[in-house]
């Protein structure tokens, strides 16, 4: 947790190494309420101190009954908080408080229909998304509770599931053996919000201005005086850091924004206009192209050139940042999920993932750091975004990469290479807007690939180079399908960028998923 004061109202939900856990903290914000992920071995005295409304023990790989599996400290059932299991959170509390767990006989995974015995508390109104086969649920399960523990009622069971769902009343303990958190359940909301309105009496109170008005106090109260120095990169993270610590200090904020020749078409423009222009913010424009460019020359290996892009940055960065006296605090956009990964159900990661490439400045400048957005998810931040007044062209501008369009440039990088494909890419983005796909997909982009092809334009051979389209759809980018494009927005693509753009006579399509192949070409 950080310094502002969170929502007295708020879930703790123990992780169990579950891969949807973090849908289920999702689920639960967007309903409005406050809850943070913690380790299942979180400390008993950290948990009291945290003082949850209701506890929810998510899923996880293990089973319970072999040695070393995860368990909760058996005083979480002494502190007299209503608690929902789910799968193996489920399975856990059964065996912990007296009942029998073992392998089940057939595996559940994927779709399974249930059947309310008692709807009580939990299971009030999931009957309206019952259809003939029963309620339909997602299971993901090889274990199964096989006697309930004392105290304990069934209140749904599926074909292979005797109790598939189960609570003590008096205790308000609950359990779900199917995932009430993803969306292959559509009866889940149903369920959740019914366990933190209906059981651990929660009020709606996480909204995105009561946490813009919370952060903007403490940033006030920690600041005081002094001066604060962001990386402004123009993508969506760093943005909402810029406008939210402005809305605090006002002129006390220094945003850097490093253009570094490797961006999109009007790009810098773009970040100069809305940052300095419209939000009158202090910014600190450098270009850095020559710079770039001359130390990439004859670099084709794509690892060298982040590399080399990675360490120019944080050398430009430094510099800059040196010119402004008064520092004390350096701002950067790190979201809830990178602070989970550093603590997750694995044990704590090597580091945060480093934002915006700063990498040891706050050490080396002794600065201190500012974290704004280390309790928000993408969702939460783009939300965040618009309450403070930030054009939606930034709010859902898609991922781009820290080293730009040089990783999207196969080979060396150089000045007509980059002209060209930011041409191209250029094209790309109109088309996607203007047939409205842009905000239906993950990422949409052109790559220059380093061969030439043979064409013919008028009546003349060419010996051109070659566009490949990347489009992909995602929800986290851990997993991405290529996304299935209507052929004449394709046609419309290609015929564009060969008759607009100088030095390209073909167009490809990347038809490849991830896994096995990686969203960026390098």
């Amino acid at each position: 947790m950080s310094n502002i004061n969170l929502p007295e109202d708020r879930i703790l939900i123990l992780d169990f190494g579950s891969q949807y856990t973090q849908l289920i903290a999702r689920k639960v914000r967007e309903s409005h309420v406050y809850c943070e992920i913690h380790p299942f071995n979180m400390p008993l005295g950290e948990i009291k101190k945290f003082c949850p409304k209701g506890i929810i023990f998510s899923g996880g790989p293990a089973s319970v009954y072999q040695e070393g599996a995860p368990l909760v400290d058996p005083g979480v059932y002494e502190l007299g908080v209503p608690i929902l299991g789910i799968c193996y959170g489920m399975q856990m509390m059964g065996y912990q408080l007296g009942g029998e767990v073992s392998e089940a006989e057939e595996r559940e995974y994927g779709p399974a229909y249930i059947e309310v015995d008692e709807p009580g508390a939990l299971l009030e109104g999931i009957e309206s998304e019952k259809s003939s086969e029963g309620i339909r649920v997602w299971m993901s399960h090889g274990d199964r509770i096989l006697k309930l523990p004392p105290g304990f009622r069934v209140l749904a069971h599926s074909q292979n599931s005797p109790f598939a769902a189960m609570a003590d009343l008096d205790r308000n303990y609950f359990g779900v053996q199917f995932h009430p958190e993803v969306a292959h359940t559509p009866c889940g909301r149903i369920v959740l919000d019914n366990f933190l309105f209906r059981i651990c009496k929660c009020e709606p109170s996480w909204t995105m201005q009561s946490f813009a008005e919370m952060v903007i106090k403490g940033i006030r109260d920690q600041v005081g005086d002094d001066r604060v120095i962001c990386a402004l990169s123009g993508g969506v993270d760093s943005s909402v850091v810029a406008v939210l610590l402005h809305r605090a200090i006002g002129r006390q904020l220094y945003c850097i924004f490093v253009n570094n020749g490797l961006l999109r078409k009007g790009e810098a423009e773009e970040v100069r206009r809305v940052f300095a222009d419209h939000f009158d913010i202090n910014l600190v424009y450098v270009d850095a192209s020559e710079e770039f460019l001359s130390r990439l020359k004859g670099v084709t290996d794509p690892e060298q050139k982040r590399k080399i892009i990675g360490n120019l940055f944080i050398e430009i960065f430094e510099r800059e940042a040196r010119k402004i006296t008064g520092v004390k605090y350096l701002a950067q956009g790190t979201l809830y999920p990178d602070v989970i990964e550093s603590v997750s159900f694995k044990g704590p990661s090597a580091t945060i993932k480093t934002h915006h490439n700063v990498g040891g400045l706050p050490d080396r400048m002794s600065l201190q750091l500012i974290e704004p957005l280390r309790e928000l998810f993408k969702d939460e931040v783009r939300s965040l975004g618009r309450q403070l007044g930030l054009p939606e062209r930034i709010i859902m501008r898609h991922p781009f990469p820290g080293p730009g369009l040089a990783i999207r440039i196969i080979g060396e990088v150089t000045a007509e290479k980059l002209s060209i494909l930011r041409e191209a890419d250029a094209i790309v983005m109109e088309e996607m807007e203007a047939s409205g796909w842009y905000d239906k997909v993950w990422q949409a982009f052109a790559v220059l690939l380093p061969v030439r092809s043979v064409g013919v334009m008028g009546d003349e051979r060419t010996y051109e180079q070659v566009i490949a389209l990347r489009v992909v759809e995602s929800v986290d980018a851990m997993t991405a399908d290529w996304a299935r494009l209507p052929y004449d927005l394709l046609a419309r693509l290609s015929n564009r960028i060969i008759n607009e753009v100088k030095g390209v006579n073909r167009v490809v399509f990347d038809i490849s998923s991830k896994p096995p192949s990686t969203i960026e070409w390098e």
